[in-house]
């Protein structure tokens, strides 16, 4: 005769539960389990409402789109933030018009959330934000300072300094929003009888500021370009070779290349988000006067221009292992030749704007409130 099978007790009650499960009334068991899964329900709608918007900005592409007129911009006033250079107040400096200040980018197909101080602050809570480069990428740092100091009380906010560093403080927040001085990201140097040289493959002394900052923007194009009389180096470096005529493109390679070496061997990008914001476009033609006078943006491009930089910084990110995101705002820049200062990089008096062909005029930088605003709120969506 067979032996009988035994059946355990935890067995037995487990299969009563079992049982019991599959035979529930519609008494309050029952209820209890529908309400729970229509608040799991309800709440799985809101989760993916939220990630289905953020989602989308991702999947949107920034760089494509149309700038539209919007009344309730500009996003701060110039003349409660006092971190402006005289060069960005275009209004303080005798601009006439000022509908330079009220144009909104609106990328196809989503749109840029308009920048709020104090989200931002909350996010960057106990965090470095450091935008490194040229003096557009000061023109940068003193938009995003001016987009968020007005809401932190004046003894709780201060700049300090630090080499070619400098740092906005928001005390409550121990947020710093920092600009380093690094044109070229690779190091020149004065060397013997003064002559200048533009080391291609060192970088230390201006990478050394950047360790240990959370969020990174870089920018490297303009020095590159400045030819004869206006070049900022005598002498290029390679190791032991030294050269005083290079193709521009190949020495920007070089740069770039050792930045991304040292980005690929000293920072952990578990720790820190890089950027590199691609070339400020400018409006140079006809002497520096192509942006005089302009008034609204252009609407489109019969032929878009790809400046050289750009070919060679994508293929030097490609090559890398570290996850640096490109922020393009070249194209879309690029429609707002009025945006620049133009004569207005200096204050000009009335009888001085009967003559203003006698003034240079700067069509690389922006004024503030102004274009750099917008490249600070699609910086924002990124982060």
């Amino acid at each position: 005769m067979g032996a009988k099978a035994k059946i355990s007790w935890p067995l037995m009650w487990l299969l009563f539960l079992c049982f019991f499960l599959l035979n529930l009334s519609d008494g309050e068991s029952s209820r209890y389990e529908q309400e729970e899964l229509s608040w799991l329900a309800d709440n799985d709608d809101e989760i993916n409402m939220i990630q289905g918007r953020h989602a989308s900005i991702r999947r949107c592409d920034l760089t494509s789109g149309k700038w539209v007129y919007d009344q309730t911009y500009p996003l701060y006033d110039p003349s409660t933030c006092p971190y402006l250079s005289t060069a960005v107040k275009c209004q303080k400096n005798g601009r006439p018009d000022s509908d330079y200040e009220k144009w909104r980018w609106k990328p196809d197909g989503c749109t840029i959330p308009r920048f709020d101080a104090l989200e931002f602050l909350g996010r960057m809570r106990r965090k470095r934000i450091m935008l490194v480069g040229d003096s557009i990428m000061r023109n940068q740092w003193e938009s995003l300072v001016c987009l968020v100091q007005s809401v932190i009380p004046t003894a709780r906010k201060m700049v300090t300094y630090h080499g070619p560093a400098m740092a906005f403080q928001a005390l409550d927040y121990e947020t710093s929003i920092e600009f380093c001085w690094a044109p070229f990201l690779v190091e020149l140097k004065k060397e013997t009888a003064g002559k200048r040289i533009l080391h291609l493959d060192l970088i230390e002394e201006n990478a050394k500021y950047w360790r240990g900052v959370d969020v990174l923007v870089f920018d490297s194009a303009h020095w590159w370009t400045h030819s004869d009389q206006y070049s900022s180096w005598d002498f290029l470096a390679d190791g032991n070779n030294a050269y005083t005529n290079m193709n521009p493109m190949v020495a920007y390679e070089k740069g770039l290349t050792t930045w991304a070496k040292w980005i690929d061997l000293n920072l952990d990008p578990r720790r820190s988000r890089v950027f590199f914001r691609s070339m400020s476009p400018r409006h140079n033609r006809d002497n520096g006067w192509k942006c005089y006078n302009q008034k609204e943006p252009l609407q489109y491009f019969s032929h878009p221009h790809v400046p050289p930089q750009l070919p060679v910084l994508r293929g030097v990110l490609r090559r890398m292992r570290f996850p640096v995101y490109l922020q393009d705002i070249t194209t879309l820049s690029a429609l707002r030749r009025d945006g620049h200062p133009s004569v207005y990089g200096r204050s000009i008096g009335q009888e001085e704007k009967q003559h203003v062909k006698g003034y240079t005029s700067d069509c690389s930088h922006w004024c503030l409130p102004g274009v750099p605003d917008t490249w600070n709120e699609m910086l924002n969506v990124l982060l």
